[in-house]
């Protein structure tokens, strides 16, 4: 006796098939493959309702996990392609477009913490523009992502400020600016020191990690584990007080160059797109912070105990 999954009338769907690929109720084509709607039950115990096409899920179709997982969406040539809605074992939810098996395009995803994503991805990492709303604060970051890290423009949004400036391995880098409800800016710049927190028999600073990735086998090892503890904290560093001027902002993110063709890419270095402050100079600024470069130099200094 051949194992079915509802025990439908044999008419009313096609035959029943047992087979290595699972357990199969549904329609056929003329060359016998699973062809329109059908169901299968594989044999790892994971389940397949929707469409088919010469015998690979292609169209509209659910998968239920035997974990607990399920994705609802569309699907080509075996793979989730399109539009579709992933959710996860622990609680956590992505709803937005997929490309080979991959979370790819745009789409939301929803933490188990209740933070949101809402954003760019490519191959499976959010990458390119989005935003973060982190739950227990209401701060939310806007601005570019790559390989899975905040970097590049971006804006940190508080309950009574913001913070525009740049991001490097998911810390502020650099210059910046503090602007508050639009009457006043804080300018200065941000320098990494060691995180007393950090219990790592080793530590590396920001400018370490940065000088790897321009290395291929560092960068390989880097993206294997997309979040290297270095060990560092940002410390802000504050320069002077001006009457609000959206003239001095840092330029805002915007599309990566895979994103739309059009658009330059968000390759350049701070220094090299941030807005010429004429009506401030260096004089205005207290000796301390008169070189452009102090957080470079600063985070160099810094040695391993």
């Amino acid at each position: 006796m051949e194992k079915s999954l509802t025990s439908p009338n044999p008419d009313e769907r096609g035959e029943l098939e047992t087979d290595p690929l699972g357990v199969y109720e549904g329609e056929r084509n003329e060359n016998g493959e699973r062809h329109g709607d059908g169901k299968t039950l594989l044999p790892n115990g994971d389940m397949y309702v929707g469409q088919y096409c010469n015998g690979l899920r292609h169209g509209k179709g659910i998968y239920v996990f035997k974990n607990g997982a399920r994705y609802n969406g569309d699907w080509r040539d075996g793979q989730k392609y399109g539009q579709g809605i992933f959710w996860y074992p622990d609680g956590t939810q992505y709803e937005g477009e997929w490309k080979r098996d991959a979370k790819h395009g745009f789409g939301a995803y929803h933490y188990a913490t209740n933070d949101v994503y809402e954003g760019s991805w490519k191959e499976d990492l959010r990458h390119g523009m989005g935003t973060y709303l982190y739950a227990d604060t209401g701060t939310k970051f806007m601005g570019t992502w790559m390989e899975d890290r905040m970097e590049g423009p971006g804006q940190l949004i508080h309950a009574r400020c913001r913070f525009h400036g740049f991001w490097k391995l998911n810390l502020p880098y650099g210059r910046g600016c503090f602007t508050f409800d639009n009457v006043c800016m804080q300018h200065g710049h941000y320098v990494h020191v060691r995180d007393p927190t950090f219990d790592g028999p080793t530590w590396i600073t920001l400018n370490e990690i940065i000088i790897m990735q321009e290395n291929d086998d560092d960068k390989s090892q880097l993206k294997k584990g997309r979040s290297p503890r270095i060990g560092v904290r940002p410390m802000w560093r504050a320069r002077c007080i001006t009457p609000y001027n959206p003239e001095l902002l840092p330029p805002e993110a915007r599309p990566l160059r895979e994103e739309v063709s059009t658009e330059p890419s968000i390759s350049k270095g701070e220094d090299d797109v941030w807005p010429k402050n004429e009506g401030y100079s260096d004089s205005d600024y207290p000796e301390d912070y008169r070189e452009e470069r102090y957080e470079r130099e600063a985070s160099s200094r810094i040695d391993s105990p």
